[in-house]
Order: C-alpha cells, then sequence, then structure tokens
C-alpha cells in the first residue's frame, strides 16, 4: 500500500525571513510547505504541481501578491488562497472578490489563526478537486 502524499501549502513572499518564519510556525502541521520567493515562481510551481493551498503576500515587487491570487483563481480555481497583508486597510472588497479569497491574514499573524485558516482552506480546496 503506498502513502497517500501530503497536502501542499505555498507559501509565497519576496522576503526571506518571513518565509523563514512561517516556515517555523508550520513545519509540523501535517502538510508540505513550499517556499517561493517570487510570483512569478509561484506560477511556475502551479504548472508543474497540484498546490492546494497558496499563501501569499500582498505587497511583492513585480507581481502583487493580489494580483497573483487572482491570477489563480482563474487558472487553477479549485487551489484555495490565502493573502497575507501588513496593510489591510489597503485590500478593497472587489479584490478580495476578483481573487476569492479563503481568507486575509494580517502581519504579524496569529500563529493558532494562520493554522486554523490554512487547515480550513486545506479543507475547502479538497471539497473542490
Amino acid at each position: 500500500m503506498t502513502k497517500a502524499a501530503l497536502p501542499v501549502v505555498m507559501l509565497v513572499d519576496d522576503e526571506p525571513r518571513i518565509l523563514s518564519a512561517l516556515r517555523r510556525v508550520l513545519r509540523r502541521e501535517g502538510f508540505e510547505l513550499l517556499l517561493v520567493e517570487s510570483a512569478r515562481d509561484a506560477l511556475t510551481e502551479l504548472q508543474e504541481r497540484e498546490i492546494d493551498v497558496v499563501v501569499s503576500d500582498h505587497k511583492m515587487p513585480g507581481i502583487s501578491g493580489m494580483e497573483l491570487l487572482e491570477r489563480i483563481a482563474e487558472r487553477w480555481p479549485s487551489t484555495a488562497r490565502i493573502l497575507l497583508s501588513g496593510w489591510s486597510n489597503e485590500i478593497a472588497g472587489e479584490d478580495i472578490e476578483a481573487a476569492r479569497l479563503h481568507a486575509v491574514l494580517t502581519k504579524p499573524w496569529d500563529e493558532e489563526a494562520l493554522k486554523r485558516t490554512i487547515q480550513a482552506a486545506l479543507a475547502e480546496s479538497a471539497r473542490n478537486r
């Protein structure tokens, strides 16, 4: 009998220290973590493998996190999308709707809330597949 593959959560942030901090919080949560430092790299990964949840920083150079999540919503609608932002007051309701976000979390994040939100997004992604 083969072991079932773990669900994949991709973390996207252009700051390596943020990715490292997120990895420390999430490393024992029962899913595979994929750390990516740009929206372009995230899109490449999505083309190459199935990703269950994407957690993306909002403010990134080039393609913003919101734009990335909107593209994911269009091309991979069963992938759950979470926006992580230090500036939640800059996020418009129509942007959230366009990206069909599962959640918006703020930095600094509450570790337990982050874990619960990702687990709920994994369940949503599984229902949509």
